[in-house]
């Protein structure tokens, strides 16, 4: 008889171990369709039994067999596949075709190839704003298959948690208006989820909460099909003020000020040690496992860019303890994710001791950290590696989704082997926490094959990525990019990072231009040169190839309008009415000529954003709500000037409709002065343009657009009328 039992329990796991299996082929064989249906029949899939991650890639007659102990892996296979045999760049955003050869080269040698770490983590909570607001569903599906190529398999998933509070805070008793009004605007919630603001550009409408609930459930169904572990929100203590009308005697604070928002615009945060902070936690987990599951990954982060309410040792130790037990009360197998931002960001208040005391409120292991800003600073190596707590190390690269070339190639290398050969076991993952999706995707690939043992040098690796941005081997675009990757790439993310054309315009300094990370002159230099080099590409039809002319065009000419700036401004200084009234017209034609090159992709464009945003809206309040929305995120940003332009983009559109116009403002004014002997009164310009800068939010400011043209055509003679009499003729 129990010999009878052991083999039926043998069976059972056979049977299930052979659905699994079959379900990761049937799951790959559906993404090979959604984006490259034409050679669905030249992949086959098939099962590795391993309990790491791993993958297969061989050719077997005119079929590609790939191979692995999951979907997720033999993504990150069909991937490797597409990257180093194929030259095919897989977009993370939906707009951008998968272009690939007529014929799919054979695979000469078998590879086997294993993971590094087991954790990959992937998203911001600032993406949701700066990228994902106006998302639909097959915006999402496009980056889940991303996120799956490059072996992402612990994502952020945050969306829909809206219509979950929305259930739980009417069960407490608040009214519809109440809970509506303490939401913010839909690009702006990742900041009202941190704890940051309340009520800004509120109330949601109801058909928002409804159609993210929606959204959601596609979202995590899909990223668990793919062998993901979705992480979802958990109660962190943030509270609407109006529950105080109905629990008086609530442990409460408002939070610290954030970002100058006015006081109306104030969080509240209930203690842990408050005896209801468990029943919401209750409430919230069972409502949100009931509509979207659970992988028992939450993501809690109470003090984001705001003080506890207390700093003592003993009181943060505490509240970390509720915070964990009021998780594992409602799922015992619960492991909290806490961003390390705060300890980089508060580094004066979050010292060791402090740091120490909150982390070992919670059991070991239960307590994941991400190190979340290590291409700057890596916090574990002061803090004894996060006091033995599992962590993540992770390259943020981007700020506010502004749009520079950058990513600092040599140091993510560097410092992640040394990561790798220094840190202790409780290293666990690597990841990914852009706060947008940005023009530098090539970053992040780069990032997330460091997370697999791939037989690569860095440089045979850029000579790769040149290759797959044209569609075959290029030894012009492995210059371009090489010199790129030595001489430009170097620098690490500043806040926020672009060029002077989307910087508020002044002569010196300004209060309401936040400091500006700018290529230096040297970084510029070598960028012209990579220009003149991608141009010189002939016959090139892929859309990569297309982006980079664009993109680095842009960089370049928003490099060249700063020199102009500096010419004009030394001009006034002189008081050369001529030369001020000269330069200043080419500063306007350049503004003009930026906007015309940018609108050759689709990736740098107000008109998308916009009607994007339009698009979610049921009626046309709704379509306004939201434009005014999107308007203000990438503009003025919040209610005072403190964040103005943080969410720069070089977008067409947006120069010409918002960043030209305050430089036109700015040249006019700065000319008559300098004809009417008048000193130039900054503080008055600021005001003034900082004013205008809040109208473009209303709707009757109409917004034009440029018309899409050939953007190599116009990069081409773009640089023959500012560069070639300096960087010599193209060579076509």
């Amino acid at each position: 008889m129990k010999r009878f039992v052991v083999l039926l329990f043998c069976l059972s796991l056979i049977v299930s171990f052979s659905d699994a299996a079959d379900k990761d082929i049937s799951v790959m064989r559906q993404m090979v369709g959604r984006l490259m249906p034409q050679y669905s029949k030249a992949f086959v899939f098939s099962h590795i039994a391993s309990d790491k991650d791993v993958f297969g890639l061989e050719s077997k007659g005119h079929q590609i067999c790939i191979s692995g102990n999951n979907a997720n892996s033999m993504a990150v296979g069909l991937n490797y596949y597409l990257k180093n045999y194929c030259y095919t760049t897989v977009s993370w955003f939906a707009s951008d075709p998968v272009q690939l050869p007529q014929e799919l080269p054979a695979v000469k040698t078998p590879v086997k190839i294993c993971a590094k770490v087991p954790i990959r983590f992937f998203l911001n909570y600032c993406t949701f704003g700066y990228t994902m607001p106006w998302w639909k569903w097959k915006d999402w599906e496009r980056l889940i298959d991303w996120m799956a190529l490059n072996g992402v398999n612990t994502p952020l998933a945050i969306t829909g948690q809206e219509s979950i509070w929305y259930k739980v805070w009417r069960k407490f008793g608040l009214t519809d208006v109440e809970i509506r009004s303490y939401f913010t605007g839909p690009a702006h919630l990742p900041w009202h989820r941190m704890s940051n603001i309340d009520a800004w550009q509120g109330p949601l409408p109801m058909s928002w909460l409804d159609s993210q609930r929606s959204l959601q459930k596609k979202i995590v169904e899909r990223e668990r099909e793919l062998n993901m572990h979705p992480v979802l929100p958990a109660f962190a203590g943030h509270i609407p003020g109006a529950l105080k009308r109905l629990f008086p005697h609530l442990l409460t604070t408002n939070v610290s000020q954030w970002c100058r928002f006015d006081k109306k615009y104030q969080c509240t945060f209930l203690n842990p040690m408050d005896s209801l902070y468990s029943v919401i936690q209750k409430e919230y987990l069972c409502e949100q496992t009931k509509v979207y599951g659970t992988d028992h990954i939450y993501g809690i982060d109470c003090f984001n860019e705001v003080d506890p309410p207390s700093w003592n040792v003993d009181s943060l130790a505490l509240m970390s303890s509720h915070i964990y037990q009021s998780l594992k009360a409602v799922d015992k197998d619960a492991v909290w994710l806490q961003m390390g931002w705060l300890f980089y960001y508060n580094a004066q208040h979050w010292t060791n001791p402090r740091i120490k005391a909150f982390l070992q409120g919670v059991p070991q292991n239960k307590l994941i950290l991400l190190d979340y800003f290590c291409d700057n600073t890596e916090v574990w190596r002061r803090t004894d590696s996060f006091f033995g707590q599992p962590f993540i190390w992770c390259y943020l690269g981007n700020f506010g989704g502004n749009t520079m070339v950058c990513g600092p190639l040599k140091r993510i290398s560097e410092r992640l082997s040394h990561t790798y050969s220094e840190a202790k076991s409780n290293f666990s993952g690597v990841g990914g926490t852009l706060e947008g999706l940005d023009v530098n995707q090539f970053a992040y690939e780069f990032l997330f094959d460091k997370a697999w043992n791939i037989p690569q040098q860095d440089n045979d690796w850029i000579n790769c990525l040149a290759d797959r941005r044209v569609g075959k081997r290029s030894p012009i675009a492995r210059v371009a990019w090489q010199s790129m990757y030595r001489d430009v790439l170097n620098s690490v993310t500043g806040s926020p990072q672009g060029t002077l054309i989307e910087s508020f315009p002044c002569l010196e300094t300004s209060s309401y231009e936040l400091k500006n990370n700018y290529m230096s002159e040297k970084e510029l230099q070598s960028l012209v040169g990579v220009w003149k080099k991608l141009l010189s590409i002939k016959n090139c039809n892929r859309d990569t190839y297309l982006f980079d002319v664009v993109n680095v065009g842009r960089q370049v000419l928003g490099g060249y309008f700063r020199q102009l700036h500096d010419r004009f401004v030394m001009a006034y200084k002189a008081g050369n009415v001529k030369e001020v009234e000269l330069i200043g017209k080419e500063m306007k034609i350049l503004l003009k000529e930026t906007d015309e090159l940018l609108a050759c992709h689709s990736t740098f464009s107000l008109k998308q954003w916009i009607e994007s945003a339009r698009y979610i809206g049921i009626n046309s309040e709704e379509k306004d709500y939201y434009e005014i929305n999107a308007r203000t995120l990438v503009t003025v940003w919040g209610d005072t000037d403190q964040l103005t332009d943080y969410a720069r983009r070089g977008w067409s559109g947006l120069i010409s409709n918002y960043y030209a116009p305050r430089w036109n403002m700015f040249i006019n004014e700065v000319t008559d002065c300098c004809i009417q002997h008048r000193t130039f009164d900054e503080k008055a310009f600021n005001e003034h343009c900082y004013q205008w800068g809040r109208k473009f939010i209303d709707l009757s400011q109409k917004i034009h657009y440029p018309q899409c043209g050939d953007g190599v055509a116009r990069a081409r003679s773009l640089y023959r009328k500012y560069f070639s009499h300096r960087e010599g003729p193209l060579q076509l």
